[in-house]
């Protein structure tokens, strides 16, 4: 227990590194402060000794004034802590006009009592440290007398932010860079305040020791209801006291604890916390470590709650059968509307345990399975439960390899739900086809205030090349090992060495026809001459070079050769524009 106020103790000899800066016009404390370049160091040596001195002086004759020493006690109560200006230590700008705060005075005195509480061992951080000081501090509903005293025992600079707006309903911290020395002293204002009723520290690095003591804070403050802790590294160590806080805390409604590095072994703290608290109603667990063990161990705790409406476990790393058991606990939940679920990475055993989940959920309202790696077999699946589900009005399932044929899929299972309340579809950055834009205008017919998102649609197909009938024709000649002489003879029917345009016709249905006969197999049918009339056509009037009506053996054999040489410059032209060029000098 302490007896005697702190700084009564510290009748100690000052350091001598420290000048009494009294006499000088006051200066607002920033934390550029330091800095700043020395009293005997300002202006020039023109403005030192005026215009008719001797400039070439040593410095060992330039007269220097005697410093004063700082008082033997470190006295704060001439310091008003109702001045706004007061404790000028943040980077707000205030503009030229600002009026000077705290003089440099206070800035020695605060590095006098940091050296020597440093020193004394009686003050580490410890609960002592917290319960000493709501016993020697006066009640102050505001918070200001425990923020500066706790401040003084500490160690640390008050915060002039903080000290202005500590009496709004909404007081943000983040990126304050508050540590874990920072937070205690502020801790320690917060238990007495009743002003502020959503408090946002999130990105300070509190560890756990800042995160022990909002902890401790959270005992006795029962006016904050809205809580942001994200982003402060607390680990395992601060989940036991976290999960604690919500069971027993009786006014806090939403709490975001994404960030923080909290894995499996953490996730059996929050399943208490989830289980057995009675006024949670939003609790966000988002970009934390959490697996599929983590997963196993939410799901019973889900099934249980009978509080939280909304619960966020987004960017983790839940899958398989920890998917399968938060499945499993939102079917049974009669209590919770929403749940973020997204990029964890559910697949298809995922989507399976959420198809059976929608079928038995008739009060869960938005689900989001953004980036869970379901595939189209995974979304018809999900289907299943939105054609018998009545109660979710938004569906995420954007950034899945479901395609347009999982689009289709979730459409088509609204079309044979009657009773579906879907207000809104997201297929973020998923392309799709006409054949989804067709079923979606069924579906707007069926659900008239429905809204729908997409990719994009898919880029229409590119025409397949189309084969020169020469290549068909030849082909066709050497796989059935043919000489050009035979396969001409097949249409020369009475050996004149010439066929008109009708005799070469016939010839080709004779040879699809018998081709057809030699390979029974359906997959091979194209193996043969497959002309259309069009490529006949064409056929017929490259071989027919003299445009006399008929093809004779000659005019066979150059069209054949010709083409032949002409593929092979082709082929040829290719292999040149693909070598690399010679390094020139």
């Amino acid at each position: 227990m302490i007896h005697r106020p702190i700084v009564d103790r510290l009748i100690v000899k000052p350091p001598p590194v420290f000048c009494h800066l009294s006499n000088r016009k006051p200066k607002t404390v920033s934390r550029a402060s330091s800095r700043k370049s020395r009293p005997e160091s300002s202006g020039s040596r023109l403005e030192r000794f005026g215009p008719g001195s001797d400039h070439s002086e040593s410095d060992d004759e330039i007269p220097h004034k005697p410093r004063e020493h700082l008082p033997e006690i470190a006295d704060f109560t001439t310091v008003d802590i109702n001045d706004e200006k007061a404790f000028d230590t943040d980077l707000e700008d205030k503009g030229a006009g600002a009026a000077p705060g705290v003089s440099i005075d206070l800035v020695a005195d605060f590095q006098y009592l940091r050296t020597a509480y440093a020193i004394d061992t009686n003050l580490k951080f410890s609960d002592n440290l917290f319960a000493a000081l709501k016993t020697t501090t006066a009640y102050d509903p505001t918070g200001r007398t425990a923020y500066i005293e706790g401040c003084k025992k500490v160690g640390v600079v008050p915060a002039s932010y903080f000290l202005r707006h500590m009496n709004d309903p909404h007081l943000s911290m983040k990126h304050h860079g508050l540590g874990s020395q920072g937070m205690r002293a502020i801790a320690m204002s917060l238990v007495s305040n009743t002003s502020v009723l959503t408090l946002d520290l999130s990105d300070n690095w509190l560890g756990h020791p800042g995160g022990h003591a909002v902890c401790e804070m959270l005992r006795d403050n029962c006016f904050i209801t809205h809580l942001d802790l994200s982003d402060n590294k607390f680990g395992l160590q601060t989940a036991e006291s976290l999960s604690q806080t919500l069971q027993q805390n009786s006014t806090l409604t939403h709490v975001t604890l994404s960030g923080n590095d909290f894995d499996d072994k953490a996730a059996v703290h929050f399943s208490d916390a989830i289980m057995n608290t009675t006024k949670l109603e939003y609790l966000n667990l988002s970009h934390n470590l959490f697996g599929e063990n983590a997963g196993i161990i939410l799901g019973p705790a889900i099934a249980d709650n009978s509080s939280l409406k909304e619960l966020d476990l987004s960017w983790n790393s839940i899958r398989r059968k920890g998917a399968v058991a938060i499945a499993q606990g939102i079917k049974n939940n009669v209590y919770m509307k929403k749940i973020n679920l997204a990029w964890n990475g559910f697949g298809l055993e995922g989507s399976i345990a959420f198809g059976d989940a929608l079928k038995g959920n008739q009060v869960l309202e938005e689900l989001d399975l953004t980036n869970n790696r379901i595939t189209s077999e995974g979304a018809v699946l999900i289907g299943k439960g939105v054609s018998v589900n009545e109660t979710l009005t938004t569906i995420r399932l954007g950034r899945n390899p479901m395609q347009t044929a999982g689009c289709y899929g979730i459409c088509a299972a609204i079309l044979r739900n009657p009773n579906c309340a879907l207000k809104e579809l997201d297929f973020k950055d998923i392309l799709v086809n006409k054949d989804f834009d067709d079923i979606f205008k069924q579906v707007q017919e069926q659900v008239p205030d429905i809204k729908m998102r997409h990719g994009g649609m898919e880029p229409p197909k590119k025409p397949r090349a189309r084969i020169h009938p020469m290549v068909k024709l030849t082909n066709y000649i050497e796989k059935n090992n043919l000489r050009l002489v035979d396969f001409f003879n097949k249409f020369d029917k009475d050996g004149s060495m010439s066929v008109t345009y009708e005799e070469f016709q016939q010839g080709i249905e004779c040879a699809k026809t018998a081709l057809q006969k030699l390979v029974k197999s359906e997959a091979l049918k194209d193996t043969g001459i497959k002309l259309t009339q069009e490529e006949v056509q064409i056929l017929l009037s490259e071989l027919d070079s003299d445009g006399d009506g008929e093809i004779n053996f000659s005019e066979m054999v150059s069209g054949h050769t010709g083409f032949q040489e002409s593929q092979q410059e082709n082929i040829n032209v290719i292999l040149t524009a693909t070598q690399p060029r010679p390094v020139t000098t």
